[in-house]
């Protein structure tokens, strides 16, 4: 994956720069503020697609199938938005978006080299993901979600010498994610139901350089996989023929959602101002 090695990359340009030895000692214990400015993308995986509930019983494992007993959605899914409603024409790709975030945090270290701290932030990015279905009508169905802002509330522990913290960090994650929907059916009515506000979790790793007594740049690798494929629903309902796939069980239609969390990969490049 290109963020790994991006990521490693930039620790490797890191650690070359720490060879410069300062003439002060110095601890990283106290208070500091940052700015980050980075790169996130997704992974792809074969938990992308879409999973439905047609006997609204709140299992989304059901098999939509039409008046003749055959898989609806028999042509399948894909990554991405639809171009049309064959699945030849293809999906378009969930692209990398930049990412921005402020941070402030607190450090502790000892008479040692051992370094422990926590860290919140709040940063802003814009990415996209989307999952589509392919009926045989043929038709299709895009669910797409894109995440705005991105809270963060992470403990940290590592290594620290007079130049060089190199740590790991974990914690919570609270986002806002936007959730929409479209399809190409007219036959159906579609009605949506969610919650924008999601919950997850944060892992990852850094490096920062100590520049002067104040000053420190670093480079950081974060996952965030929030926890967001029961956070919306869509139900498929009538007006339709009674022999319509998504209200041959159940007149009130069926549910669908997406099967996968949403996760986020970031590489950040990170200023540091300690007090």
């Amino acid at each position: 994956m290109r963020t790994h090695r991006l990521a490693v990359c930039a620790t490797t340009a890191l650690v070359l720069c720490a060879g410069v030895e300062p003439s002060y000692a110095q601890t990283w214990r106290g208070p500091y503020v940052a700015a980050t400015i980075g790169s996130g993308m997704q992974p792809d995986g074969d938990n992308r697609f879409v999973r439905f509930d047609k006997t609204l019983d709140g299992d989304f494992s059901d098999t939509v199938t039409t008046a003749a007993g055959v898989n609806a959605f028999s042509p399948g899914f894909c990554y991405g938005a639809a171009v049309n409603s064959i699945p030849a024409g293809g999906c378009t790709q969930d692209d990398r978006a930049p990412d921005f975030a402020a941070r402030g945090g607190f450090d502790w270290q000892g008479e040692g080299s051992f370094v422990l701290g926590v860290v919140a932030e709040v940063a802003r990015t814009d990415q996209i993901s989307s999952v589509s279905a392919f009926s045989s009508t043929p038709a299709f169905y895009t669910l797409t979600r894109e995440l705005n802002w991105l809270s963060g509330f992470r403990g940290r522990a590592g290594y620290g010498s007079e130049r060089v913290l190199l740590y790991g960090t974990g914690g919570f994650a609270m986002a806002e994610v936007e959730h929409g929907f479209t399809t190409s059916n007219a036959v159906n009515t579609f009605r949506t139901s969610g919650n924008d506000d999601v919950w997850g979790f944060q892992a990852g790793g850094g490096l920062e350089l100590r520049l002067g007594e104040r000053w420190s740049f670093g480079a950081e690798y974060v996952m965030t996989r929030l926890h967001d494929k029961d956070e919306f629903t869509v139900r498929v309902q009538g007006p339709a023929p009674a022999t319509n796939a998504f209200i041959l069980t159940n007149p009130s239609g069926t549910d669908l959602r997406r099967a996968d969390q949403f996760d986020v990969y970031a590489v950040r490049f990170i200023t540091s101002f300690r007090f």
